[in-house]
């Protein structure tokens, strides 16, 4: 299958955020516009190396923070990506973007140059704990930023908010919710917070210790954001995904189906053909390896390594995964096995198993990463 769906990252940031453990740098304006440059050299070397490239149903610009870069950068890059690849009549084309670092001009600009879809980082609703994430702006950034979101003219945005954070309890996480609701996003973002080794949390927290909240405390806020935004119409489509009718992150959806993409700059990875390769981390070791033209030869992907990701990738989706599918792809034999392992988890009203094989909502995805070890324990752990 040939890719619909391309990623572009943009790893500038003014700071780094203490959960994070992202690719990114806090370079200035200078290093941006070299790092355009090289980025627009990587996607030209590609498609002069790619051929039977097709046409594009989305394209994403992830980050880092994306809205760091202005409209004449971003039409750039847009613009080399048009000598390779068409655009599909209403193709989604996505930007990250946080508060503070947009304006009404930089906004009309991004939908001038054919951004359709704005993904806000606003995290939590309380002063407090924004600072204490070390996000760099507050909650009346928020509210300036959507206000500008829609005078610019996007129908199409989402809201990301985090849950277990340190010192959050479950009324700020209700009030997060119920803000989040009030600047009616057609798409949320719901993630729970995860400690990552290297991070300034990582350096200061453990967890399930005080003061992030306990196990107990996640659960209940994962509860309450599904009955919350699902009462206000927004549709629990992925496991930490939300959405209005209509208005599902489709870009996304290509991951979680496992399907095909291309991935453009400084830790970008590509799927094609059933064939991966990525990007260096660092800034540095990114520029010279694309100036010096030295790509790294695409890895094969083992076929019991992508069972075990379209699995994973596909049970966080609510409709699951049919298993006519799974069956074309990879044998009714390697399927029936799969089954037979999951067995205990469609006892205990985790995992249904009819045309479709799918975690129930909400014990299912509470319990996804039992599920997942148990299926990486039948198909055999990466080399």
């Amino acid at each position: 299958m040939t890719p619909r769906s391309l990623y572009l990252h943009i790893p500038f940031c003014r700071r780094k955020c203490f959960y994070c453990d992202f690719a990114i740098t806090t370079g200035g304006r200078g290093l941006m516009a070299e790092y355009v440059q090289v980025l627009c050299e990587e996607i030209r070397d590609t498609i002069a190396n790619l051929p039977g490239r097709g046409s594009l149903e989305t394209v994403f610009l992830g980050g880092g923070t994306p809205s760091l870069l202005g409209g004449e950068e971003i039409a750039a890059i847009l613009q080399t990506l048009g000598e390779g690849w068409d655009l599909v009549p209403g193709a989604e084309i996505s930007l990250e973007a946080n508060p503070g670092t947009v304006s009404l001009e930089s906004l009309q600009s991004y939908r001038a140059r054919g951004i359709n879809r704005i993904s806000l980082g606003a995290q939590a609703f309380q002063d407090h704990l924004l600072d204490r994430c070390g996000r760099g702006h507050s909650v009346a950034d928020i509210y300036e930023a959507v206000a500008l979101i829609r005078q610019a003219g996007f129908a199409n945005f989402n809201l990301d908010l985090i849950s277990g954070l340190p010192h959050q309890t479950l009324p700020d996480w209700e009030e997060s919710l119920h803000q989040t609701i009030a600047l009616a996003p057609t798409h949320v973002s719901v993630y729970d917070l995860t400690i990552e080794a290297g991070t300034a949390f990582a350096k200061r927290y453990q967890p399930g210790c005080a003061p992030l909240p306990s196990e107990e405390l996640t659960v209940e806020m994962y509860k309450l954001a599904h009955r919350v935004l699902t009462e206000a119409g927004y549709r629990h489509y992925e496991i930490s995904n939300y959405a209005k009718p209509g208005y599902e992150c489709r870009h996304n959806i290509t991951y979680w189906r496992n399907q095909p993409f291309y991935g453009f700059g400084m830790s970008a990875a590509s799927y094609v053909h059933h064939w991966r390769w990525e990007r260096p981390r660092k800034i540095r070791e990114y520029i010279n390896l694309v100036r010096h033209k030295q790509y790294p030869p695409p890895v094969p992907e083992k076929i019991n390594d992508r069972l075990f990701d379209t699995l994973m990738q596909g049970l966080r989706l609510a409709e699951g995964i049919e298993l006519a599918v799974l069956h074309q792809e990879f044998g009714e034999e390697k399927i029936a096995q799969v089954c037979q392992q999951l067995q205990k988890f469609v006892d205990r009203g985790w995992v249904q198993i009819d045309h479709r094989l799918r975690l129930l909502p909400l014990e299912g995805w509470l319990f996804s990463d039992l599920v997942n070890l148990s299926l990486l324990e039948l198909l055999g752990t990466r080399e």
